[in-house]
């Protein structure tokens, strides 16, 4: 039977989950509309929720430094452990990687953000067009990945509490029978 994640872990294994699917959303809800106040407004929005989860990557992945993940389930088979580890392994990677992809791309294009409209975040490039549609390019890339590995993941988390019957999704939901 697997061993559950702790309650900071779980804690921020959903607030990052609720932010990334918000993130999405919000930015193909974005690409579509015209130009607008609204629309500037949904894009700091969008900004705001990329840097809240930046900022909850470092402490998950903090936290994960100090508190080891549980073991997986040892009846799984190879290319499952093979799987999910990729997946975590990948998810790790694109939850740095999608929002500072964001976050190059505005400063590229000529946009500051300003974290909930208070805190400037600091300028690390300025303004350049020749590499914006080049980091546009990658950032969509990045979060179309992310959203397809999130997917997947619950997908695997379904199986194993459907088909499999194990304790697997209880690791990240308690309150489900094991």
């Amino acid at each position: 039977m697997a061993q559950q994640y702790t309650k900071t872990a779980i804690g921020i294994h959903w607030i990052m989950a609720i932010l990334i699917v918000a993130a999405f959303g919000l930015g193909l809800i974005v690409g579509d509309m015209k130009f607008s106040p609204t629309t500037l407004l949904y894009i700091s929005y969008h900004k705001w929720l990329g840097v809240t989860v930046f900022l909850f990557a470092v402490i998950r992945v903090l936290w994960r430094l100090t508190h080891p993940a549980p073991a997986l389930d040892s009846g799984l088979s190879p290319f499952e452990k093979m799987a999910a580890n990729a997946t975590h392994h990948l998810l790790y990677v694109l939850i740095f990687v999608a929002p500072l992809t964001g976050y190059f791309y505005s400063l590229a294009a000529g946009f500051p953000i300003v974290y909930l409209g208070i805190v400037p975040i600091p300028s690390l490039i300025g303004p350049n067009p020749e590499i914006a549609g080049l980091l546009k390019e990658v950032h969509e890339i990045a979060v179309f990945t992310m959203a397809g590995l999130v997917g997947l993941h619950v997908v695997g988390a379904l199986k194993h509490y459907f088909i499999d019957r194990d304790g697997t999704l209880a690791r990240m939901l308690p309150f489900l029978k094991r």
